[in-house]
């Protein structure tokens, strides 16, 4: 995918994802995706179906959790 790669916002505030773009993320049509500001611009994610999310935190433990206030 090239460095640069652009689309245009229509009259009816939509924006199509460059080919390149859909390609090299591999996303389809139909994906949710969630919009976070960034400054002036934003991010734009896809929502992770519930599925692929299984597994996840396996091994993970409650013990040993180090706290933001524990830092230096």
């Amino acid at each position: 995918m090239s460095a640069k790669v652009t689309a245009k916002l229509s009259a009816k505030f939509q924006i199509s994802l460059p080919k390149a773009v859909r390609t090299a993320q591999h996303w389809q049509a139909g994906q949710e995706f969630a919009f976070i500001p960034k400054g002036k611009g934003v991010l734009l994610v896809p929502v992770p179906k519930l599925e692929e999310l299984a597994g996840l935190a396996r091994g993970a433990k409650p013990q040993d959790y180090r706290d933001r206030t524990d830092r230096a």
